[in-house]
C-alpha cells in the first residue's frame, strides 16, 4: 500500500473516494451546524450524501458507511463514526474508523482513498497524535491502492 501525507483540502484530492469523519448518525444531520469536513461536503457537494447516510441508521463507533458523493467529483464518500456522542475521539474509534473505511474501499474496488485526520479538530485530538495513530493502523492493514492522509491547510489565502 502506498501511503502519503499531504497538506491541503480533502475535497481537492484526485482520488476515487474520500472519508468523512462523522458522528454516529444518532443526531439528525439537519440539526448539526456544518463544520469541518462535513461542512465542506455540504457546502460544495450538497445534502444528498447526508440524506443517503441517514437511511443507514445508527453507526457503531468506528463503523463506516459508503454513500454517493453528491456534486463532488468522487465515486463515493465513506463516512466513519470517529467521534462519540460526547464529541470526542479515542484511539480505538480512530483505528476502527481507518480499518473499516479501508475494508469498504477494498470491497468496492476503489483504487485510491483520502482520509482527513479523524478525531482531530472537533474530536479533540491533536493533529500529531492522530496522524501517528492513523499511520500505525494503516501499517497493519492491507489495501491494493493509494492512501492519502490530508492535513487540512487553507490554501485559499
Amino acid at each position: 500500500m502506498d501511503v502519503e501525507v499531504v497538506d491541503g483540502d480533502l475535497l481537492n484530492q484526485n482520488v476515487d473516494v474520500i472519508v468523512n469523519a462523522w458522528n454516529r448518525n444518532i443526531i439528525p444531520w439537519w440539526l448539526l451546524l456544518p463544520q469541518g469536513v462535513s461542512g465542506a461536503i455540504k457546502k460544495r457537494g450538497g445534502y444528498a450524501p447526508f440524506r443517503e447516510l441517514r437511511k443507514a441508521g445508527p453507526i457503531p463507533l468506528g463503523g463506516a458507511v459508503l454513500t454517493g458523493a453528491g456534486k463532488l467529483p468522487f465515486q463515493g464518500i465513506i463516512h466513519v463514526a470517529g467521534i462519540s456522542m460526547w464529541w470526542r475521539a479515542s484511539e480505538r474509534s480512530i483505528r476502527d474508523s481507518v480499518r473499516n473505511a479501508l475494508a469498504l474501499a477494498t470491497q468496492h474496488n476503489f483504487q485510491s482513498i483520502a482520509f482527513p485526520l479523524i478525531g482531530a479538530g472537533t474530536g479533540g485530538g491533536s493533529e500529531d497524535k492522530v496522524l501517528t495513530m492513523m499511520q500505525s493502523e494503516l501499517a497493519e492493514c492491507s489495501f491494493a491502492g493509494q492512501v492519502r492522509i490530508v492535513r487540512f491547510r487553507n490554501t485559499n489565502n
